[in-house]
């Protein structure tokens, strides 16, 4: 492949730009000579798709984290709605003890002792007296209660709102970055010859291998919801890898198995790393159709085992789902959901 000097800064400065990308969200990243020869342009694409793999993940984890965020908003406005309500039901009782007060009806322990016909009647007085004041003392004790009940829930329910509308705002310019990235990522794959964009391709991936029929993959399952997940997920096969997306057109890895598995009723988080947590471990020498099989560390890609030795998965950027084998670079577990 001819390279000319505007070709070759393009070249550096894709990779330069992943390189500082990941400097923010990963870890320090090296500088980046122009390639000299298309096999060091092809060898750059490649690292430049494990560090955008990696920070693809480190997005869907800060999604995660954003979705929490905006929850504890939500239950946090809750609580302070319903301590606002209790405090409404007090009402009626201040409002009669302010009346009391404003139109003499509460008698005084003087006036009690003043106008009573004798001792008995004295007693009573200052009985009811005393209740009256117990319970207009514990009425505003529990009012005093609720209003600062109230005050702190809705503190603390604007102040997770704001965590949360922080935290996305920081996700969106992430997501910005990672765009980018994917765009000139892409832009320098195409710039490959054929043969270099299968070997990077192979490298990030693995192979392609042939697919078994759905049902046949499907039948060594250890359940239903395995059986059509798997079903679900060789559906796909062709479809083309879109970063970010779960479906229904195009997918990223966690998107794919997170689509297969809710047309099997299994909701899954949209992260490789999370679901890599899920369920139950299994060994390598256990695996069945259905499993979810992780990779690299820390967790950044996953796929569906298919039996066989073979997955299904959302391979990488510009590649569509396919079927590769399970036993590809940096293999680091399995585990079961249903």
């Amino acid at each position: 492949m001819q390279r000319n000097r505007t070709t070759g800064r393009r070249w550096t400065g894709a990779v330069l730009a992943a390189t500082g990308l990941v400097a923010l969200v990963l870890v320090p990243g090296s500088a980046a000579a122009a390639p000299s020869t298309a096999e060091e342009a092809a060898q750059l694409v490649e690292e430049a798709g494990r560090r955008l793999t990696a920070l693809d993940e480190q997005v869907h984890q800060a999604q995660l984290a954003v979705e929490a965020q905006q929850q504890a908003a939500t239950d946090a406005d809750r609580t302070a709605d319903d301590a606002e309500a209790t405090l409404a039901t007090y009402e009626p009782a201040i409002r009669a003890i302010a009346q009391s007060g404003y139109t003499g009806t509460t008698r005084s322990r003087v006036a009690a002792f003043l106008g009573s016909d004798s001792a008995d009647d004295l007693i009573a007085q200052m009985t009811m007296i005393d209740l009256i004041a117990d319970h207009t003392d514990g009425v505003l004790t529990d009012v005093a209660a609720a209003q600062a009940r109230a005050a702190e829930t809705r503190a603390s329910a604007d102040a997770a709102a704001a965590e949360a509308t922080a935290a996305l705002r920081t996700l969106e310019e992430q997501q910005a970055q990672v765009q980018a990235e994917v765009d000139r990522y892409e832009a320098d794959f195409e710039r490959l010859t054929a043969a270099e964009q299968a070997r990077v391709t192979a490298a990030l991936a693995g192979p392609v291998l042939a697919a078994p029929p759905a049902a046949v993959a499907a039948a060594g399952a250890p359940g239903p919801a395995a059986a059509t997940a798997v079903e679900t997920a060789l559906a796909q096969l062709g479809d083309p890898y879109v970063w970010g997306s779960s479906g229904p057109d195009g997918f990223d890895c966690s998107g794919l198995t997170q689509y297969a598995y809710a047309a099997a009723g299994i909701s899954l988080p949209h992260s490789s790393k999370a679901q890599s947590t899920m369920g139950t471990p299994v060994s390598r020498a256990e695996l069945l159709p259905g499993d979810i099989v992780y990779f690299y560390s820390p967790v950044s890609h996953v796929g569906i085992y298919i039996g066989d030795g073979r997955m299904v998965h959302a391979r990488t950027f510009g590649q569509p789902v396919a079927v590769t084998s399970v036993d590809q670079a940096g293999y680091r577990g399995a585990v079961r959901v249903a």
